[in-house]
C-alpha cells in the first residue's frame, strides 16, 4: 500500500508517518523542506502542496493531508488546500484522508449543536475552528472524491501517552471515554489513523477517536 503524507513534518503528520513506516507501508513524505523531516529513510517529494498536480499523486493508494495553519492570516488556506486536493484527486480511486478538527462534531444526540457553538468553546480557537469547519464542508460536498475525515477529541494532547487503545465514533458526535473525558493523544490518534488507512472501513465518512 502506497501512502503519501502531506505535512509530514508537523506534529500529527510526523507521528502518522512513523506509525505507517513501522507497519511496513510504502510511505512518501510530501514537504516543502525535506531537511525538517525526522526520518532520513522515508521517500520524499519536496514540493509546495499548491504546486502538486494529478501526475504527482497518481501512483498512491492513499493521500494523507496533515496540513495545518495557525496564524490568523494563514487560516483561509484550510479551505484552499481542501479545494486543491479535491480537484487533483477527483474522479480517481485515490483516497484522501484528512487530519481534521473536532469543532464540527455534534455535542448532543439531537444534532442541534456543534462543539464550536457550545458555551465553553475557547474564544482563542474560534477563527481556526471556523476555517477548519469550512474545509470540512467543502470535503463533504465533493461527490467525485473518495475521502475520510478524521476528527480528534476535544482535548487533542500533543504530548499525551501512547496507550495503543482508542474508541471510534462514526456518528458525527463528540465522544467521551469511560471517565467522561473527550481526549486523545496524538500518538493514539496516529495509531487509529493508520488502522483506518489499512482497514478502509469508513469511506466518504467522518470518524473521530477518543481514548479508552
Amino acid at each position: 500500500m502506497k501512502i503519501a503524507i502531506i505535512g509530514a513534518t508537523g506534529k500529527a503528520g510526523k507521528l502518522i508517518m512513523e506509525e505507517a513506516l513501522q507497519r511496513g507501508l510504502d510511505v512518501t513524505a510530501i514537504v516543502r523542506n525535506k531537511s525538517k523531516l525526522s526520518n532520513s529513510k522515508v521517500k520524499v517529494i519536496e514540493k509546495d502542496l499548491f504546486d502538486l498536480k494529478k501526475e504527482d499523486l497518481k501512483d498512491f493508494d492513499t493521500v494523507v493531508s496533515a496540513f495545518g495553519a495557525w496564524e490568523e492570516k494563514e487560516l483561509p488556506k484550510h479551505a484552499e488546500v481542501m479545494n486543491h486536493l479535491c480537484d487533483i484527486l477527483a474522479d480517481t480511486n485515490i483516497r484522501l484522508m484528512v487530519v481534521g478538527g473536532a469543532a464540527s462534531l455534534y455535542v448532543n444526540k439531537e444534532h442541534t449543536m456543534i462543539l464550536i457553538d457550545s458555551p465553553d468553546f475557547p474564544k482563542d480557537w474560534i477563527n481556526l475552528a471556523k476555517n477548519s469547519n469550512k474545509a470540512f464542508e467543502i470535503l463533504k460536498s465533493k461527490k467525485n472524491v473518495l475521502w475520510t475525515y478524521v476528527s480528534p477529541s476535544a482535548d487533542f494532547q500533543a504530548d499525551g501517552k501512547k496507550t495503543g487503545e482508542y474508541n471510534i465514533g462514526d456518528k458525527d458526535e463528540l465522544c467521551v471515554n469511560s471517565k467522561g473525558e473527550s481526549m486523545i493523544s496524538y500518538a493514539d490518534y496516529a495509531i487509529g489513523f493508520v488502522d483506518e488507512i489499512i482497514n478502509k472501513k469508513y469511506l466518504n465518512k467522518r470518524i473521530t477517536f477518543v481514548s479508552k
